[in-house]
């Protein structure tokens, strides 16, 4: 509920007008507040909306900031207006707020800037910040001091520093000089406006399930190729990143992998991405087949079944960069996956590609199969495209950079932590649903119905699950079940679903409610992800609500020091 003191107009007005209209009586000047369905509101009635907006962000900023007993609360209606508009004009001429030029000089000169703000929500009432209580403060938020977005931040953090006489704090102006290249970015983290608000409680039941699953001791280690089988059954690792660029990685997520099956949906997206939805789908089908993944076997229009098995994944392959060489096309592939990773580590294991070229008998005769049904695009070497699929397929990450990956699909093909768009829309659109219904092998039913989200699997052990418009995660551990899924990452899935409402139909009307990250305390709550500006954060802050308060010790007994300090609320919690 919204706290606030408002002059003597605004009292005059509020306590006249604050009653709920009669049923079925018409009126034409109803204004629209919170919570309130409406229909069409007057002109005055938003000439009036639009003016006490502009009484509000006039008034002097201390005004805001002084120390007052607490208003009475009060419940939003909807408010009838007959009369407001002159109450409204009455007192904004005695304010000498006429102007419209006038009223926004008023109001840029009243804020303070975003920069100041942020100082005294980290420095809480002293007059130096250490570097260490800023970086740990924006780790909290998710965000991590190498994230790209950051780096002018860091940089200049790092130079300040330097040249400071302790190195180790920053007073307000050096603190002003670090952030200002990236303060809206960081308004926005430390006001709770990412996805995940509360991302250190969060990231806490992460950690209990990446715990839990750890416990099971099922499944093989893949040995048919036998680089595979040199990898630990202890191995074990998940990384997230959401379409905010907040990161958590737990376990072995630096140990790189390669990512053998979970390319699949990857180099569909690029061709996609390249060509079109029906250019490639005249080649492949989408329907899941219900046999094993290297099986030789076709659909009644003699095309492979969908992509994500290897005779729909190998024709994929001879898709990208027709008439090129393997060379040229291996790098195009490779700065394709290095931009959805945000160029984190994306690498190759010679290794792999020799053991998977060596034992590759059943991906040759499925090859000469699909020659003899022609199922590639005239003038296909096969034998190349073939090489260049065990190439594909021998593409090494880490759990980190996965997670990046996959959060480029779940952010619409725009890397979350780079801002570039990698893929069309179509080809992330298309690559999810596809994903959804035949990513996990013969598992591919049983994954939909119980976590009802797009993944992929791999023979190496890795498991890319999306999370659409809110979070890319990778899960890794080898040992893997009879189906060829990682048995701790089926486990980890399954359990993020029944703690979180992620199921892709866990948010129907009346269902069962589960804990929802994305609402702060699993209130229900409106957020706003679109990137803003300078002023419009600056605006926000002064016309939403008094988000930054002024507390004094002697209305606070948890703060014993004689400074004042000003803190950051975050918005939703006072709407």
């Amino acid at each position: 509920m919204l706290h606030f003191r408002s002059s003597a107009v605004l009292k005059e007005l509020f306590e006249a007008t604050l009653k709920r209209p009669l049923s079925g009586s018409r009126q034409k000047t109803w204004l629209p507040t919170r919570h309130c369905r409406f229909g069409t509101a007057s002109v005055d009635a938003r000439a009036a909306s639009a003016r006490l907006k502009v009484l509000y962000a006039a008034t002097p900023y201390p005004a805001l900031l002084r120390a007052a007993p607490r208003a009475a609360s009060f419940r939003s209606y909807c408010t009838k207006t007959e009369g407001a508009a002159e109450l409204l004009d009455e007192q904004l001429k005695k304010d000498g707020v006429a102007g419209g030029e006038e009223s926004s000089d008023k109001r840029k000169n009243a804020l303070p800037s975003l920069e100041d703000l942020l100082f005294h929500t980290v420095a809480e009432g002293q007059e130096k910040i250490p570097a260490h209580k800023f970086l740990t403060a924006l780790k909290a938020t998710g965000l991590r001091t190498g994230d790209p977005r950051l780096k002018e931040c860091m940089d200049t953090l790092k130079e300040t520093l330097r040249n400071t006489s302790d190195g180790v704090t920053l007073d307000r102006h050096l603190f002003k000089k670090c952030v200002q290249s990236n303060i809206v970015l960081l308004t926005q983290a430390f006001r709770k406006k990412f996805v995940i608000p509360d991302f250190q409680s969060f990231t806490s039941h992460i950690d209990e399930l990446y715990e839990s699953a750890k416990k099971l001791s099922g499944g093989q280690v893949a040995d048919y190729i036998p680089q595979l089988a040199k990898f630990s059954p202890d191995l074990w690792a998940v990384s997230l990143c959401t379409v905010d660029g907040q990161r958590h990685t737990v376990g072995d997520t630096k140990v790189p992998f390669c990512l053998q099956s979970c390319v699949k949906p990857l180099k569909y997206a690029v061709a996609v991405h390249d060509h079109s939805t029906e250019y490639v789908h005249s080649f492949i089908g989408k329907e899941p087949s219900g046999l094993r993944f290297n099986k030789l076997f076709l659909d009644d229009d003699d095309k492979p079944h969908n992509p994500m098995v290897n005779a729909g994944a190998i024709v994929c392959t001879s898709l990208i960069k027709q008439g090129a060489s393997n060379a040229e096309r291996f790098d195009y592939v490779m700065n394709f996956l290095k931009k959805m990773a945000g160029n984190e580590y994306v690498g190759f294991s010679n290794a792999t590609f020799q053991s998977e070229r060596e034992s590759g008998d059943r991906n040759f005769a499925i090859g000469y199969y699909l020659k003899e049904k022609k199922c590639f695009p005239e003038g296909t070497d096969m034998t190349s495209v073939l090489d260049f699929y065990f190439q594909l397929c021998s593409i090494e990450v880490t759990c980190e950079s996965a997670s990046v990956m996959a959060a480029t699909l779940a952010n619409g093909g725009i890397c979350p932590i780079s801002g570039e768009r990698v893929l069309s829309p179509e080809a992330v659109r298309n690559t999810l649903s596809l994903m959804h219904s035949c990513g996990m092998y013969d598992f591919s039913g049983q994954f939909a119905f119980h976590v009802g989200l797009p993944a992929k699997s791999g023979v190496a052990g890795g498991i890319l699950l999306v999370v659409p418009n809110v979070m890319g995660i990778m899960c890794w551990s080898p040992p893997l079940d009879k189906l060829g899924n990682s048995v701790r990452g089926i486990q980890f899935c399954t359990d993020l679903v029944e703690l979180f409402n992620f199921h892709n139909y866990d948010n129907l009307r009346h269902f069962t409610k589960k804990h929802d990250p994305r609402r702060e305390g699993g209130d229900q709550r409106q957020f706003s992800f679109g990137p803003l500006d300078y002023e419009s954060l600056q605006q926000e802050l002064a016309l939403k609500a008094p988000l930054w308060k002024k507390v004094s010790p002697t209305e606070s007994h948890q703060d014993s020091s004689t400074t004042v300090v000003y803190r950051m609320d975050n918005v939703t919690e006072r709407n």
